[in-house]
């Protein structure tokens, strides 16, 4: 072996790190809100049947992701890559840009939730949105950005020594509130509400799911990193591990948390109401603790969105689908020109949220909304290659498994997206409008035609859609 291939050896990720930062990415801020967002839906019923559902739609996801890394090995920076080779460079482009706005809004909730949570002991943070806590959360943007200058393989082990560190509060959780749960609190909380009904029960998990979106992001991660996997069979076990791994977290914060408080109290706990729910059991302690783990969960989770994100623009722009400005690395192989455009979005959006009634709520949907139109497109392709509808000369009729797999992930993203609602899509509209512009560069850049005939109409509907949200923004109708 020679000394450049045992130096590009050294540089690759092994299993537990790409398991790593698939829990890095998923574990951040939902899991320290869910016993207050579940008890103002459901209660341990419809929990146990929101769980089921969102665990198996998710795992479907997982499993595309999975088959996808080990049948189309070439493509790198997965949710983009497959959209791309899926329904072509447009829809490709808009998954790319789609994924990385959504991690940037994402990381903007995160310094929102943050300086919310301190603002119990400095006031002038208020609630994550005021002047003092945005110009906070943008040091603390730039001081993540000059970290991860250092390098990616640096950076990726900090994530995992932080994913260790920010489960040890959230295991301790679990642990504790299992011993204290009260068999008598936990039946009467079996119900969500008065009526007993099926019906009623739907209604109150279908109130649960986009909380169990927000929480579930990230479940791609090791996908993203397939270019740095030491092997590539290791990303479909890694977003395997991963995600089951998070499940049951998410599962037994939320369901437990019911055997410890009644619903009625749990539905009004400050956020993060994990801090609340600890401290009825052990004391005030119990909220310090939680108050702690939350901050270097989120932190953990910025660094692991932070670095997905500038992937996927690297990524693509390494396949002349972004400007070629964005192939630009650094001395230890950070796409810093990617980099910089992630910091600075994260720290223009951060602006807007001084704009926002509920900060922490319009990114977290925002988030959530961007999101799934890649989610949707990848789970589309791993529908045309079980299906034998792929183009390619390898693009075989897959076992009859994988199509089940891939059209149940198909339906259930395009549920999610119904789910959304039309306020976040419009607003999705005006966030992918002017990112269109890179895509017109690339195209100039390299002497081709703009725009396809179909790619025009997707442009128009786009553009028109974007129009439609700002107006709305203008006349009051649609509020952030």
């Amino acid at each position: 072996m020679s000394t450049e291939t045992r130096i590009e050896a050294a540089r690759k990720l092994p299993l537990p790190t790409l398991t790593a930062m698939v829990v890095g990415s998923m574990v951040g801020a939902g899991v320290f809100s869910l016993p207050r967002n579940f008890a103002q839906a459901t209660g341990v019923l419809g929990a146990i049947v929101a769980w089921t559902i969102a665990g198996v739609g998710m795992l479907m996801l997982a499993f595309v992701f999975q088959t996808l890394a080990v049948r189309k090995p070439d493509l790198n920076a997965g949710v983009y890559a497959y959209a791309k080779a899926g329904f072509g460079e447009f829809p490709g482009f808009f998954s790319a840009f789609g994924y990385w706005a959504s991690a940037c809004v994402g990381n903007v909730s995160y310094w929102v939730l943050i300086k919310s949570t301190l603002g119990t002991v400095v006031p002038g943070f208020g609630e994550g949105n005021t002047i003092l806590a945005v110009a906070v959360s943008a040091v603390g943007v730039w001081a993540f950005h000059a970290m991860i200058m250092r390098g990616v393989k640096e950076a990726a082990s900090i994530n995992r020594i932080v994913t260790v560190a920010k489960l040890v509060p959230i295991v301790v959780f679990i642990v504790i509130v299992a011993v204290a749960l009260r068999g008598e609190v936990f039946s009467a909380n079996l119900w969500g509400g008065g009526e007993r009904s099926l019906g009623a029960l739907f209604t109150q998990v279908k109130a649960t799911m986009l909380v169990t979106v927000f929480v579930f992001l990230g479940v791609e991660g090791a996908s993203v990193y397939s270019r740095y996997a030491r092997r590539r069979e290791d990303v479909g076990k890694a977003t395997v591990l991963g995600f089951l791994s998070v499940l049951a977290l998410f599962a037994s914060v939320s369901i437990l948390s019911y055997g410890v408080l009644p619903k009625a109290e749990l539905a009004t706990i400050r956020q993060p109401s994990m801090m609340g729910v600890l401290e009825s059991v052990v004391g005030p302690w119990g909220s310090v603790f939680i108050g702690l783990g939350l901050i270097v969960s989120v932190l953990g989770a910025y660094l692991a969105w932070t670095l997905m994100a500038a992937e996927v623009l690297f990524v693509a722009a390494k396949d002349d689908d972004m400007p070629a400005f964005l192939k630009r690395e650094n001395r230890k192989g950070v796409p810093v020109a990617a980099l910089l455009m992630t910091s600075g979005l994260i720290t223009a959006v951060l602006a807007i949220t001084l704009f926002s009634d509920d900060a922490f709520a319009f990114t977290l949907k925002l988030c959530s909304s961007l999101s799934l139109v890649p989610y949707l497109l990848a789970a589309g392709y791993a529908l045309k290659l079980a299906g034998g509808w792929g183009e390619g000369e390898d693009d075989r009729r897959g076992p009859a498994k994988d199509l089940l797999v891939a059209g149940l992930a198909v339906v259930y993203t395009a549920f999610l997206i119904f789910a959304a609602g039309l306020k976040f899509l419009l607003l999705s509209c005006i966030i992918y409008a002017p990112g269109m512009i890179l895509f017109i560069i690339t195209r100039r850049e390299h002497g081709r035609r703009i725009f396809s005939p179909a790619e025009l109409v997707l442009f128009v509907v786009v553009l028109v859609g974007a129009v439609v949200g700002v107006v709305g923004l203008a006349t009051g109708l649609i509020t952030i």
